[in-house]
């Protein structure tokens, strides 16, 4: 059965939603780059930054919870200013539902308007669902980072994929 969900731009209010639905995929172990969310304190200056910088930072919210996110931060090194990294994630409860799909097509949208060129991101050889999205909407894989990351004891491949956007 399909959730009933809305995509918007993060706002101050959003700041601690944001925080535990990083924190709640982190502590999956699975998905993201840590293994479990970072302070409060560095969430909020995440999202304020964000706001102040006019990026791409989008919510999923269901009955007024945070359930997903969507955030591009460009780099700030002149020579890689056209382009940006991705981060997302959406609470497990959630998948499956276009939940993802939304966030990631609302951040390339904003990432185009704001006239970045380059979105990479990196994802785990093994996360073959976000891979599936990510070529979905455009992205191909550019590398293998080998045993890139290691969690108990276990070592896991990581894919660098990009997209390139349109010039405008």
């Amino acid at each position: 059965m399909a959730i009933d969900f809305e995509i918007a731009p993060i706002r101050e209010d959003h700041i601690s939603g944001f925080w535990a639905a990083v924190d709640s995929v982190a502590r999956e172990s699975k998905f993201l780059a840590s293994l479990a969310g970072p302070k409060i304190e560095m969430s909020r200056a995440f999202v304020l930054e964000s706001l102040r910088e006019n990026r791409p930072h989008y919510v999923a919210i269901h009955k007024s919870a945070v359930i997903g996110w969507c955030d591009i931060s460009p780099f700030h090194w002149s020579l890689h200013a056209h382009a940006g990294v991705l981060g997302m994630g959406v609470l497990s409860e959630f998948r499956g539902q276009g939940v993802g799909k939304a966030l990631i097509v609302a951040a390339i949208e904003k990432a185009k308007a704001i006239g970045l060129t380059r979105i990479e991101l990196v994802v785990r050889e093994e996360n073959t669902r976000a891979i599936t999205l990510y070529e979905h909407v455009g992205f191909v894989v550019e590398g293998l980072k080998r045993r890139s990351t290691r969690i108990d004891g276990r070592y896991c491949n990581d894919f660098l994929m990009a997209l390139l956007l349109p010039e405008i």
